[in-house]
């Protein structure tokens, strides 16, 4: 079995080298390799300057350090040019500025707005602000209990009124891909929107936007190894230039008057004030070495160890796990629930034996809704865990029902 010597991501995560948690929560966000950590001091001791604000070599210094983030990030989600990545400070925060500055603009009054009701509610709450303020209407576009969206439910959810769709590439709960391609096609057909949350996606699969043809996506720094407190927003140019700005003042401007303002060019009418440039320096380090270790690499070794803990959940009575069977359709993700036991329970025995897992409705209570439950437990897989640690996440939650005084049998 591997071990924490044998996998050689283990010396690059200098948590992991000092810490003895078992760290299963990396959906919720994923530890840090010592690239971007040293990326981040790096640029505060040789680069710290405000980046586009001088014309001495400091500035200058921190500004290329910031162009060369974006043109990193534009590369790996294969943007067609660098102006439609914007950075924002995470998911939450573009999804938002997506919400007011598109949907606020062309959404009205009898449009409809899609959203699945899977969707973390950094997803599904700017939708509703929308829905609110412009009277159009929000319909949710439904899933099986396994997470499978049908054709059936797509043609149900979809109208001749669909303007705008809102949907997760990866579901924070299930793990399972859904049909973007599909979807946007069906879009397509109506001239509406497709936004994508891309949080759970960009950290494990390759995400192209042209080849989706998504019209915006979001995701975080902090879920693909890099610094929390940095996101991105990818938009279509052409719609990017159409929107007005999320926020105003510094830095987001061409010129100003006493009675008004002409704003920058893209991307920099969307990044106001003082920027994380320290931020972007650590998530173009975390891209670096996610590109290093490679896609196929981090799919292999994150579904072999969803395939162990997936059996050995299985043969433990009164567990139930979220999703599909098949390991592959799970991106690192295993949701479940113990009969008698609160998640929150689960979560403390766990953490008792050293074992770091999520507990509770991880923003998607619609979706705990409609599975029937108020919440679960849910423990999430990265490349740089291990077989070990697996056996002994087993292991603690074989024994969770005996400590709640069920008195279940060893199994294991």
């Amino acid at each position: 079995m591997e071990n924490k010597r044998n996998n050689p991501y283990r010396k690059d995560f200098p948590l992991l080298d000092c810490d003895p948690v078992i760290y299963l929560d990396n959906a919720a966000t994923a530890q840090r390799p010592g690239c971007v950590i040293e990326a981040e001091k790096t640029f505060y001791e040789q680069h710290n300057a405000n980046p586009m604000r001088g014309f001495y070599r400091l500035s200058v210094s921190a500004t290329e350090k910031y162009e060369s983030a974006r043109k990193t990030v534009q590369e790996l989600i294969h943007a067609e040019s660098p102006e439609e990545i914007i950075f924002t400070r995470n998911t939450t925060e573009s999804l938002n500025l997506t919400a007011y500055s598109y949907g606020l603009q062309y959404l009205k009054a009898g449009d409809e707005i899609l959203v699945s009701v899977m969707e973390h509610h950094s997803n599904l709450l700017p939708w509703q602000m929308v829905a609110r303020q412009t009277n159009a209407r929000l319909k949710f576009l439904e899933c099986l209990p396994d997470g499978r969206i049908t054709e059936e439910q797509l043609q149900e959810g979809f109208s001749d009124r669909t303007r705008l769709v809102a949907i997760a590439h990866i579901s924070n709960v299930f793990g399972r891909v859904n049909p973007i391609k599909r979807i946007v096609s069906m879009a397509r057909e109506r001239g509406a929107a497709v936004v994508l949350d891309a949080a759970q996606s960009v950290p494990h699969i390759p995400v192209d936007v042209k080849e989706l043809g998504v019209d915006f996506l979001a995701f975080s720094g902090h879920k693909l190894l890099g610094p929390m407190g940095i996101g991105v927003l990818y938009g279509r140019r052409e719609l990017l230039e159409k929107m007005p700005p999320f926020l105003t003042g510094g830095e987001m401007i061409q010129s100003v008057t006493r009675t008004g303002a002409v704003f920058a060019e893209l991307p920099y009418k969307f990044e106001a004030g003082t920027v994380n440039a320290a931020g972007a320096a650590g998530l173009e380090a975390a891209i670096h070495y996610m590109k290093k270790v490679g896609y196929e690499e981090i799919h292999r070794r994150e579904t072999e160890l969803t395939s162990q803990a997936l059996s050995g959940l299985k043969k433990i009575p009164h567990v139930h796990v979220i999703g599909s069977d098949l390991p592959e359709e799970h991106a690192g993700i295993l949701t479940f629930t113990i009969d008698g036991v609160h998640p929150h329970d689960i979560s403390a025995i766990l953490d008792g034996d050293g074992i770091a897992v999520r507990a509770g409705h991880h923003c998607a209570q619609p979706l705990m809704q409609h599975l029937g439950i108020s919440s679960s437990a849910r423990a999430s897989f990265s490349f740089y865990n291990t077989e070990n640690e697996v056996s002994a996440f087993l292991k603690s939650v074989e024994g969770i029902r005996r400590k709640m005084g069920y008195g279940d049998e060893p199994i294991l």
